[in-house]
């Protein structure tokens, strides 16, 4: 009789257990591949004809490409800070281009969107570009020591992240905590205030670069593997990265994630370094496009999405598995380096049919490729025009997985999930951008924020989008933004005036 109670106890265990894993199984594994850099019309399915993505269309053909998807902000940091909060950056100080030695700008007494997942049984991993902080506010940044808190402290189980971007020192890989490859008899030492050490500079060696920078941009600091950056470092000689390999090193990195984690859902924030400077791609790459290393970054960002979604197909994870594939802001030729991209952009519109691009509060600056493939989820192709946010996926993926959002968490999250899934068409009712003064979208209309800045980036050649009287523009009927309504529409420009300054006014609390 007791053999009989064991016998069927332990069935009853591994039927629960297997209960548990066909329960974990069915939550999607959930993957973000964060282009840097990359314009709305920079792929092939969103009108690129110069080179073809056909990685990245592949995605658009089996899922949901957006027409109307948008970044909180017209630059990185705030834009990434946003997509993991549900938070517009606005409403915290020191969420503008974070310098390669900021502090952790993610407050870690509110939950994150991979916080939330975490509770819904996730393991969770960011891999690629973080360039949100690390360490305690007011205190300076050791490199040769724990490097916390960081992305484990705000909701990740695995981290192997750039810590600033390409153009800024340190040039290391950080893993979890430490940096990689450190050999502490050569410690790493970081200034953006000073020169330290002795290694050489753009400004003052330039014969030693391999790519000349723009006078009138900076990027002329620290030399680190022929290419001058922002900030002085010294030391760390074994853990500097080779720019050509970073791309394949963290493709590797998010596809040993996957294979280590292929028995229970995972979510990545993989983050591209491409196509942001310095582009250096690899040399399978250099050449290729025909349009300088710009148009070769854009195809290795091709190939790591290919990589990525045929270790999927490998280890049998497609069906289950949710791809959304976007930017943290719009396109720029010139931004610090002179690699050609200007010479060689020819006829190809970076912005496609927007106007503006990175910086800038016009459609360029933050409308993006926004593409969601869901096999088990969507069940066939379609084009969008719903406006949606990157601010959103926070609340879309707390209803996929069940999880209740805090009062506090999230506030600017709306749950798009039957928009994303390509069940709705419905826009979100409103949202807010950021290029240099706050934007309003609601229904065809979008409203700018009067400011006194300078037009137009002469650095970079953008429009900014400034302008000391308010802006109004049609964006479904006149997406460059040729004719400001303003003056001719008084009561709409009034109206949404007012709902800007209502929405800035609210409490960070959920809606």
């Amino acid at each position: 009789m007791k053999m009989k109670l064991f016998a069927m106890a332990a069935l009853c265990g591994s039927f629960l257990a297997a209960h548990s894993r066909l329960a974990a199984q069915q939550k999607p594994n959930i993957i973000i591949i964060y282009a840097d850099d990359l314009g709305y019309g920079d792929v092939s399915c969103y009108g690129m004809n110069r080179i073809k993505t056909p990685n990245i269309d592949k995605l658009a053909k089996q899922g949901v490409r957006f027409t109307n998807g948008y970044a909180t902000s017209a630059t990185c940091t705030p834009s990434r800070y946003g997509l993991l909060t549900g938070r517009y950056p606005w409403r915290q100080k020191n969420t503008g281009i974070a310098p390669g030695d900021a502090s952790l700008i993610i407050p870690t007494d509110h939950k994150t969107m991979p916080a939330m997942l975490q509770d819904a049984g996730y393991q969770t991993a960011v891999i690629g570009k973080w360039h949100l902080g690390i360490g305690t506010p007011g205190q300076t940044i050791d490199w040769n020591k724990d490097l916390k808190p960081g992305p484990l402290e705000v909701g990740f189980n695995y981290s192997f992240i750039m810590p600033a971007t390409l153009d800024r020192v340190p040039c290391v890989f950080v893993e979890n905590h430490n940096v990689v490859n450190l050999d502490q008899n050569d410690p790493i030492t970081v200034s953006y205030s000073h020169k330290v050490g002795n290694d050489p500079t753009g400004k003052e060696n330039p014969e030693k670069l391999r790519m000349r920078t723009d006078p009138h941009q900076g990027h002329d600091q620290t030399i680190v593997d022929s290419i001058s950056r922002i900030g002085w470092m010294s030391g760390g000689n074994s853990a500097r990265w080779k720019d050509e390999n970073i791309a394949g090193i963290i493709t590797q990195k998010a596809i040993d994630f996957i294979g280590r984690n292929k028995q229970q859902p995972f979510f990545i924030y993989f983050a591209s370094g491409d196509i942001h400077v310095p582009r250096y791609p690899n040399s399978m790459f250099r050449g290729k496009s025909g349009m300088g290393l710009r148009g070769d970054a854009i195809l290795q960002l091709d190939w790591t999405v290919g990589q990525i979604t045929h270790a999927l197909d490998s280890l049998g994870l497609t069906k289950n598995t949710m791809i959304i594939f976007s930017s943290d802001n719009g396109p720029v030729l010139n931004d610090g380096y002179l690699d050609q991209a200007v010479e060689l952009v020819g006829n190809h519109k970076p912005g496609g049919p927007l106007r503006g691009g990175k910086y800038s509060s016009f459609e360029a600056g933050a409308r993006v490729p926004l593409i969601v493939k869901w096999p088990a989820g969507i069940k066939k192709a379609t084009t969008s025009n719903a406006l949606i946010g990157q601010i959103d996926f926070f609340a879309s993926f707390a209803h996929l997985t069940g999880q209740t959002i805090a009062n506090e968490d999230a506030p600017d999250s709306f749950d798009m999930l039957n928009q994303l899934l390509g069940k709705s068409m419905a826009s979100r009712p409103y949202l807010v951008t950021q290029g240099g003064p706050l934007s309003i979208l609601e229904g065809d209309y979008k409203y700018i924020t009067p400011s006194k800045g300078r037009k137009v980036a002469t650095d970079v050649n953008i429009e900014l989008g400034n302008d000391p009287a308010p802006q109004l523009y049609n964006v479904k009927n006149d997406a460059f933004e040729k004719t400001n309504l303003a003056e001719k529409d008084p009561a709409r420009t009034k109206a949404m005036a007012d709902k800007l300054a209502e929405v800035i006014a609210e409490k960070a609390t959920r809606k």
